[in-house]
């Protein structure tokens, strides 16, 4: 795989990573139209760090609130000096970070857990195309959710929980790991920014986790590590613009818009596979 190659995945990447139309599947999809047959799992997992980089920096506020706030609380039990009633994480950021590590719980163990047959869906195009009509029905329920059921400012351990175990699942190529985790957070009727928020904060671990599985020498000597880093600064620089994006869009409630673009293409993927 050459430069020029990854730079392009790098840009599929990037946009395809947050908007709700599967960046797992469309990097299957055009890998195969690259001649590449088996799955480039270090590759998309380089790609992946890149967007990581665009969350990063995009929700920079809330994670070094989250920093500062944890270690806030949990300065007391490092030094012996806590005492009981210090500690509030009511609508807190370190709040936050409670729920962030509950919700990355399942997704770790589902991703240990089923890492074999995952890594074997990577490289099937026709499940791609399956997957990618079934976002498409789960970003068009947003539809039918009503603003006014938005409303729920906390997450609690359910909810924490469900999302999780929705991330986990949405390795699969095909569903998208943004719009079904965020689906998620609205049908329990969290504001649309938090689930947002929610979502794109827990894929951290999640994505750190993904690469430290598949780093290898073997991997990388096959890529090269040239190729990578252009692929994941053009992941990253791509990925933050349509990071800004998403946010807009979810805030008026119109994440349905990319369930045709998901119906339209799933079907072709099937017809032509």
């Amino acid at each position: 795989m050459n430069t020029l190659e990854t730079l392009f995945l790098g840009l599929v990447q990037g946009l395809t990573e947050f908007l709700p139309i599967s960046s797992s599947g469309h990097l299957v999809l055009f890998q195969n139209m690259l001649g590449f047959k088996e799955p480039q799992l270090l590759l998309d997992c380089s790609l992946h760090m890149g967007t990581l980089l665009a969350v990063c920096l995009y929700f920079r506020p809330d994670l070094k609130k989250m920093a500062t706030e944890t270690w806030k609380y949990a300065a007391p039990f490092l030094k012996g000096r806590f005492q009981h009633g210090e500690i509030n994480l009511i609508s807190s950021h370190s709040n936050l970070v409670l729920w962030v590590l509950v919700g990355s719980v399942p997704t770790g163990i589902i991703g240990l857990v089923f890492k074999t047959p995952l890594e074997k869906a990577f490289g099937s195009v026709s499940m791609v195309g399956m997957m990618l009509i079934i976002t498409g029905v789960i970003v068009a329920a947003t539809r039918l959710i009503p603003k006014a059921y938005e409303t729920r400012n906390r997450i609690g351990l359910l909810i924490a929980l469900t999302v999780g175990i929705t991330q986990g699942f949405a390795i699969i190529p095909g569903i998208s790991r943004s719009g079904t985790t965020i689906v998620c957070g609205l049908l329990f009727g969290l504001e649309r920014e938090l689930a947002a928020r929610f979502s794109f904060l827990l894929s951290i671990p999640a994505i750190i986790g993904a690469l430290a599985i598949q780093l290898n020498a073997e991997s990388l000597e096959k890529i090269g590590f040239v190729p990578l880093l252009f692929g994941f600064c053009s992941a990253a620089l791509v990925g933050l613009l349509a990071l800004k994006l998403l946010m807009v869009m979810v805030k008026k409630g119109h994440l349905y818009y990319f369930a045709p673009y998901c119906w339209a293409v799933g079907l072709l993927v099937i017809i032509y596979a």
